[in-house]
């Protein structure tokens, strides 16, 4: 496509308190530099829009009460808490309605399709969103996807910061941008270096994402080492069976933390290396009854699946947010199965009878 006769596009993106940064910024700065004119809108002209992340900063151009979706290509809606905030305003939903039916290009990711759902917007479309509003989506009328990218003729959806830059693509190419002097992938393309292209319209930097997976496989390692020393101590076969499953799924993991890292040509952290280490010196502290070791163990499961949850939706490389969400969905698997072997053996242990203290009469 020829995009140099192309006319200038006109592009709103709405914002409220607590929008989620990269999520405003990564398309509002690749719809720049492809030449777009920018609109930000939001509920009062004057009031500064903040961050949830506290990284931008932003007084809107106008509002959705005095602006028209005729006026405008396509309407972008990022992520955070303001979508909640923004379906209570019924002129910013009326505007979404209003650009739906005109059949301008809209764009939501993340908690966005809140507004989707709020106007009614959804039934029978093929979208996604952050896993949390799945349901919310699902009962709207969606054929929910959990994929990177949903387009649904003038729909546009995405799931959290990794997918950005394939988002902000998929809506550049619909509107017959480009950016001089830089390619665009493919937007299915699964092999293609997203991160750099998030990180030149303002996502994390490269140094950011090594952090992220030298945390992940610090955590990774420690528990390997912690569930091979609890599978040495206990004597419950069922807990130790499961342990030695669970050890060997850590072991993928950190494989392919490590494959990743490599990708990167970067290196582990000290922390990572040194994560075996640490784990033996605190196993050292603690009891080696089984039910203490149970607890243990489902306590390391439980904060893995807390950290690489928040890992999965902080980071704008979708290759390393699709390895947290893998660890995040293996060790919330086992935290249920930890959760009913430790429920089996405390219902064992109050079926049995209870026996007599030493030295106390015992009366048939």
């Amino acid at each position: 496509m020829d995009i140099t006769n192309l006319p200038e596009r006109r592009v709103a993106i709405l914002i409220d308190q607590n929008f989620e940064d990269c999520e405003f910024q990564i398309p509002y700065k690749a719809l720049q530099q492809a030449g777009a004119q920018v609109v930000v809108l939001g509920s009062r002209m004057n009031e500064k829009y903040e961050g949830k992340q506290g990284q931008v900063s932003i007084k809107p151009d106008g509002t959705v009460t005095e602006a028209r979706p005729e006026d405008f290509d396509a309407v972008v809606i990022p992520g955070g808490m303001a979508p909640d905030t923004m379906r209570n305003n019924p002129n910013a939903v009326k505007f979404i309605q209003k650009a739906m039916e005109l059949r301008k290009l809209v764009a939501a990711v993340c908690h966005g399709p809140q507004m989707l759902i709020e106007g009614d917007l959804l039934k029978g479309k093929n979208a996604t969103g952050f896993v949390s509003i799945r349901k919310d989506m699902i009962n709207a009328g969606a054929n929910y996807l959990d994929e990177p990218l949903v387009v649904d003729g003038n729909l546009i959806t995405s799931r959290q910061p990794g997918d950005l830059a394939i988002f902000t693509t998929a809506i550049l190419t619909r509107l017959g941008l480009g950016i001089p002097e830089q390619a665009m992938p493919d937007e299915s393309d699964a092999s293609a270096q997203w991160w750099q292209l998030a990180q030149e319209w303002g996502g994390n930097h490269k140094s950011e994402i090594v952090d992220a997976l030298n945390t992940a496989l610090t955590g990774e390692r420690y528990t390997r080492k912690a569930f091979e020393l609890y599978a040495e101590k206990t004597a419950d076969s069922q807990l130790r069976s499961l342990l030695h499953e669970m050890i060997e799924n850590k072991q993928r993991h950190i494989q392919i933390l490590e494959k990743r890292l490599s990708d990167l040509d970067a290196s582990q952290s000290i922390s990572a290396s040194a994560a075996d280490i640490y784990a033996s010196i605190q196993d050292a502290l603690h009891s080696t009854d089984d039910m203490a070791i149970l607890r243990r163990t489902l306590g390391d499961i439980q904060t893995g699946v807390v950290d690489s949850y928040n890992l999965r939706k902080q980071y704008t490389d979708p290759h390393s947010t699709a390895i947290f969400a893998e660890i995040e969905a293996d060790l919330a698997q086992y935290e249920q199965r930890l959760a009913q072997l430790y429920h089996a053996k405390i219902g064992t242990q109050s079926a049995q009878p209870a026996r007599p203290t030493t030295g106390a009469a015992v009366t048939s």
